[in-house]
């Protein structure tokens, strides 16, 4: 899930995690309502009410008009239909599951880091192609975006942590971590 979609659903959901907000919309579904009608009907003060018309005209449930010197909120139908069908589309399984796939894999690469590695240098080059990937995303990583290296200059990198340089340097280009050209390298 995108780190926008993800940021609208937990705001989305931290807003309305508040009874009297809540009760505040269904209110406002019947009719409009100033905030002192608001206040009494609900018993609450004029400003907590205020407060909490501010957090869901945030999200866009909430409009409001002037009417002479007092303000009238209604709840915002259209605004309500849209939120719906994001809220589909964002609380599907595949969605939901997608919240944890980075934290997961996160956890997991950084286990097969601590595994493979003493200190700075790789103990053993793992037999699972999936390890290795790891391995060598993690190697890339030692390489500057954007910088181009000769082979020397690679090679000394790679030797930081292992000594087949010639092996590392091929597995990086054929994975697609970096890419060869005249004798130079750089990182994808």
């Amino acid at each position: 899930m995108p780190e926008e979609e993800f940021q609208t659903l937990l705001q989305f959901f931290k807003v309305l995690a508040d009874e009297n907000r809540l009760k505040l919309l269904g209110l406002l579904a019947n009719r409009e309502y100033s905030v002192e009608e608001l206040a009494a009907t609900l018993q609450l003060k004029a400003p907590t009410i205020s407060h909490h018309l501010a957090r869901l005209k945030e999200l866009g449930l909430v409009g409001m008009r002037a009417e002479g010197n007092t303000h009238m909120y209604w709840l915002n139908v259209e605004s309500l239909r849209t939120i719906n069908k994001e809220l589909s589309s964002s609380l599907s399984s595949e969605k939901m599951a997608s919240l944890v796939d980075d934290i997961e894999g996160e956890a997991w690469e950084r286990k097969v880091l601590r595994d493979y590695f003493e200190g700075e240098r790789l103990k053993e080059i793992p037999a699972s192609r999936k390890k290795r990937s790891v391995i060598f995303k993690w190697l890339a990583s030692q390489f500057e975006m954007g910088t181009r290296y000769t082979e020397p200059q690679v090679n000394e990198i790679i030797k930081r942590y292992h000594p087949d340089s010639a092996y590392f340097r091929r597995e990086l280009i054929g994975e697609k971590l970096m890419q060869r050209d005249q004798g130079l390298y750089w990182r994808l």
